[in-house]
């Protein structure tokens, strides 16, 4: 039998809705599948960061823990301490930070033109993206473009390639498109060029999608392991995915670097998890100040009517 309850709804009026068994339960399982689906994400996060504290003893012996027995940060100190690590560290993050400036201002820059549709050509440049959507040179020709452009062992090569996703770029042309051109009429009335209105009033209401969008670059490229795999061959610019994935799976390639690890006779897989910890942290610590501009709205209190 269905229950029906009363809610108080606008100016004092109330609205009824009904309350089943089988909605009931369909909320529980669906509570339940939600929280083994978030329970398979984090507990393996989990293990891994108790793993990084934990003994070596401890981490053969015990399969699968969440609180390791007793706290060591001799693997923190010891990767701190790795010339090794702190390169690769310096160099992901010095990739991440100029190569997302680089592909948004790429992005933003070629979105706006394409957004106004007096532009000379724009049926033919927005065709050439979504072809690129569709088609693409694949690995074998990406590469012998960057090996022909001299970029080989260049970081350019980890950030050129990829220097504009045409997905985002056609999402951030569409946003464009939905800003009042009463706004851009008045600061062209007001002395503006272009490029004053792109900067002075585009870019400014577009926080939200410049901070959404820096953020899936930077995490493209700080998660890359591909591109560095291909174009960089010398192994004091390994960037930091590089350096976990030969780490936690070593190949005769980079028995220098793990010689260097294990010559001072520590433990290696707690070794592994404080790196892959080390390595998942900054992305993490990210989310939190850019949250806020996702959810925020673009055009509150811009236009007055």
């Amino acid at each position: 039998m269905a229950l029906m309850k009363a809610t108080p709804g606008r100016r004092g009026r109330s609205v009824q809705h009904y309350d089943s068994v089988g909605s009931r339960v369909f909320d529980v399982v669906n509570a339940l599948v939600l929280l083994l689906l978030g329970a398979t994400t984090v507990l393996p996060l989990l293990y891994v960061l108790a793993g990084s504290f934990a003994t070596e003893n401890e981490i053969d012996s015990r399969p699968f823990f969440l609180w390791p027995e007793k706290f060591v940060t001799d693997a923190y100190d010891y990767m701190f301490g790795t010339d090794v690590f702190i390169r690769a560290l310096l160099i992901t993050i010095g990739v991440t930070l100029v190569g997302t400036l680089i592909q948004v201002g790429l992005t933003l820059t070629m979105a706006y033109p394409l957004s106004k549709r007096h532009l000379p050509g724009r049926t033919l440049f927005i065709n050439l993206v979504l072809f690129t959507l569709v088609f693409s040179g694949g690995m074998i020709p990406t590469y012998l473009v960057v090996r022909e452009l001299g970029l080989l062992d260049s970081y350019w090569a980890l950030i050129l390639p990829l220097a504009i996703n045409p997905f985002y770029l056609l999402i951030v042309k569409a946003f464009f498109q939905e800003l009042p051109e009463a706004l851009e009429e008045a600061a062209r009335i007001d002395g503006c060029n272009e490029l004053g209105v792109f900067w002075r009033i585009v870019l400014p209401l577009s926080k939200p999608v410049i901070a959404t969008f820096s953020l899936f670059y930077a995490v493209a490229i700080w998660n890359d392991y591909m591109s560095p795999l291909l174009y960089i061959n010398d192994e004091s610019k390994w960037t930091l995915q590089v350096f976990v994935r030969q780490l936690t799976a070593p190949n005769s390639d980079t028995e220098n670097v793990l010689n260097q690890l294990e010559s001072a006779a520590f433990p290696l897989q707690g070794l592994k998890f404080a790196v892959i910890v080390l390595a998942t942290l900054p992305i993490l610590l990210v989310y939190p100040f850019l949250q806020k501009h996702f959810a925020k709205g673009v055009l509150i209190g811009s236009v007055k009517e």
